[in-house]
């Protein structure tokens, strides 16, 4: 035998027996798998069983679905519902109510919701119809700004057009000498329980300081033309700067929740309202001893927008003019009313203007280089929060804390 012949016939063997045993396992594999296959494939069909039944126990509509317009009122509103709901939230937090637009899928959540809440008095200028196509739905919509007995934003403290032309009285503004801006019934209300006289806002009808156009503010006291578009008329919706308010608004809104939920007692909802309620009431104290700390001749206010009524009206403020005329972030100042708003802050000797986290700080930014540029004073931008909550980190994540860090940089730049 040659040697090539008995190297293949010595390698030949093995490779025969490998090939066999491969076979014989790839049989054995198989009949293996044969055997279990079953098993698996119940073991399999049980899990997928048990997954449906953990996706059909849970419970849809545990609590009540409600959707909110407004991150401050979005706040407020899970804070009262808890873990007992689902809150959705439209407005995320730095966005401007006046300008936002909102989406099909905002539109469609509002119409599957069992309460949609929002501020009202046309803050949120763009979801209008929105919000009246839920209500055509039959969804239950509630506006909480209108319920509270709204202020005229033509109203610039107690003291610019007399104390009896707002039904304000030296003993009604909820501040006493202590300089916590309380009275004895540690809320600040007349019989009313707002401090307001009886036809529900504390104004007659000659001294709004109203111009021909109903928009609250006539040229001599903010500078500005006789028309703006984007006013909200004669009612300021910024109710949320007044924590008494809120605190009947909180239980407003508890009374509504437990009007959609099917699940907690209505006593329960009445009880989480009045808790707030209280906490709310705590806080103004809290913001009235914040804003004492400025003195009584600093206490006028020039903001980006008029959106500080509430506060300028619960803790003796004026407010002097606005950069951007009227009530919305949306108008747009013109060059007549710009230049007689330099003049007034340069009489007044204003050193703060407030801009807005919701919006840009270019005109008050100019605004105060005008000033500073034609007179001695140094005049500061300082940006508060106002219609939206801040961003984490700013101390304005929540709404009593917007209240807090806006009350404690107005004291700040006033003081």
């Amino acid at each position: 035998m040659s040697l090539f012949r008995q190297k293949h016939a010595t390698t030949s063997l093995p490779m025969r027996a490998v090939a066999l045993i491969a076979v014989l396992g790839f049989a054995l594999a198989a009949c293996g798998e044969a055997e279990i296959e079953p098993e698996e494939a119940a073991e399999e069909t049980d899990e997928v069983e048990e997954a449906d039944e953990v996706e059909e126990a849970e419970p849809e509509g545990d609590g009540p679905h409600v959707v909110v317009t407004t991150s401050i009122l979005g706040d407020i509103v899970a804070t009262l519902v808890g873990d007992d709901g689902r809150v959705d939230v439209i407005m995320p937090p730095g966005a401007d109510p006046h300008g936002f637009q909102p989406s099909a899928s905002d539109a469609a959540m509002m119409r599957e919701a069992d309460l949609v809440v929002a501020n009202g008095l046309d803050l949120e200028e763009n979801l209008v119809s929105a919000l009246d196509a839920a209500e055509e739905e039959g969804v239950r919509v509630f506006t909480l700004a209108d319920k509270l007995d709204p202020i005229d934003f033509d109203w610039d403290g107690p003291h610019s057009h007399g104390d009896d032309d707002h039904g304000y009285d030296d003993d009604d503004h909820g501040h006493n000498d202590d300089g916590h801006g309380h009275d004895d019934d540690g809320h600040g209300h007349d019989d009313d329980g707002h401090g307001h006289d009886d036809d529900g806002h504390g104004h007659d009808d000659d001294d709004h300081g109203h111009d021909d156009d109903g928009h609250g503010h006539d040229d001599d006291d903010h500078g500005h033309d006789d028309h703006d578009d984007h006013d909200h008329g004669p009612e300021d919706p910024h109710v949320w700067f007044d924590p008494v308010r809120m605190a009947e608004g909180v239980q407003m809104l508890a009374a509504e929740l437990a009007d959609v939920d099917t699940r907690l007692d209505a006593t329960e909802w009445e009880s989480r309202g009045e808790d707030y309620a209280a906490e709310l009431m705590e806080l103004d104290e809290e913001i009235a001893e914040i804003l004492s700390a400025v003195p009584a001749g600093n206490r006028q206010l020039v903001t980006n927008h008029d959106a500080l009524g509430y506060l300028a009206a619960r803790y003796e403020f004026e407010v002097l003019a606005t950069v951007i005329p009227g009530s919305s972030t949306q108008a747009e100042a013109d060059a007549a009313g710009f230049a007689a708003l330099i003049e007034t802050v340069e009489d007044a000797g204003v050193t703060a203007v407030f801009a807005e986290n919701t919006d840009s700080t270019t005109l008050a930014d100019q605004l105060a280089s005008e000033v500073i540029g034609r007179s001695d004073l140094e005049v500061e931008v300082v940006r508060i929060y106002t219609d939206a909550l801040g961003e984490d980190g700013s101390g304005a994540e929540t709404y009593p804390g917007l209240l807090r860090t806006t009350s404690t940089l107005i004291a700040d730049a006033l003081s």
